[in-house]
C-alpha cells in the first residue's frame, strides 16, 4: 500500500468507501464499527507512549510487545469490518480461533500475577492503568456497534469475538501494569 495523497475529496458529501469500492454515508454502523476500533486502536498506542512510567524494563517490554500486537491486529479487525463479505478474497487476514487463544493464554499468565478480584475495580491509579482501561470501554462500544453490524453482517461474528476477548485483556493488562508500577488498586466501594 502506498499513499501518496491523504485528501481525497471523496467524503466531502458524507460518504467514504468500502474496501471492494462500496459507498456509504459516514454514519453507516459499519464506519461507526471501523472508527470505533481505530479509537480503541489509538489508546492502546496511548498507553504505549506511557510505558516508560512503569520501574521495571521487564514489564516495560513485555507489555509493549503485547499491546504492539494487538495494535497490528486492529487494523486487522478494522479491515474485516470496511470490507463486504462479497468483497473479501481468499487470502484476507481475519482474525479467528488462534488469535482468540492467543488473548486468552495472555489474560491468564497476567491474571496469575495480579490475583483475583474481591470487588469491582475503580479505573486510575496511573497512566498505563488509566489509558488501557479507557481502551476498554472504547473496545465495549465497538462491541456494542459490531453487534448491531452482526444484523445486517453476520460474517463480522469474529471480529465481535475478538473484540470481546481483547477487553477483557485490556482489563487484566491495566491491573497487571497497576501492580508492576507499584500502584494501589482501588476498589468500589459500597
Amino acid at each position: 500500500m502506498r499513499i501518496t495523497r491523504v485528501y481525497t475529496r471523496t467524503g466531502d458529501k458524507g460518504e467514504t468507501g468500502l474496501v471492494g469500492g462500496a459507498r456509504v454515508r459516514k454514519d453507516h454502523i459499519r464506519i461507526e464499527a471501523v472508527g470505533t476500533v481505530d479509537e480503541t486502536n489509538t489508546l492502546v498506542g496511548l498507553a504505549r507512549t506511557f510505558l516508560s512510567t512503569l520501574p521495571s524494563e521487564e514489564a516495560r517490554a513485555r507489555l509493549d510487545g503485547l499491546l504492539r500486537r494487538i495494535q497490528n491486529d486492529l487494523f486487522d479487525v478494522g479491515a474485516d469490518l470496511a470490507t463486504p463479505a462479497a468483497s473479501r478474497w481468499p487470502t484476507m487476514r481475519r482474525l479467528g480461533d488462534e488469535d482468540i487463544a492467543r488473548i486468552e493464554e495472555w489474560i491468564d499468565v497476567l491474571n496469575a500475577d495480579v490475583g483475583p478480584l474481591t470487588e469491582f475495580v475503580l479505573p486510575g491509579g496511573g497512566p498505563v492503568n488509566a489509558f488501557l482501561h479507557q481502551a476498554r470501554t472504547v473496545c465495549r462500544r465497538a462491541e456494542r456497534i459490531v453487534t448491531t453490524l452482526i444484523d445486517e453482517e453476520p460474517d463480522a461474528l469474529g471480529a465481535m469475538r475478538y473484540l470481546n476477548r481483547l477487553s477483557d485483556f485490556l482489563f487484566v493488562a491495566a491491573r497487571w501494569a497497576g501492580k508492576c508500577a507499584g500502584e494501589t488498586e482501588y476498589l468500589w466501594e459500597k
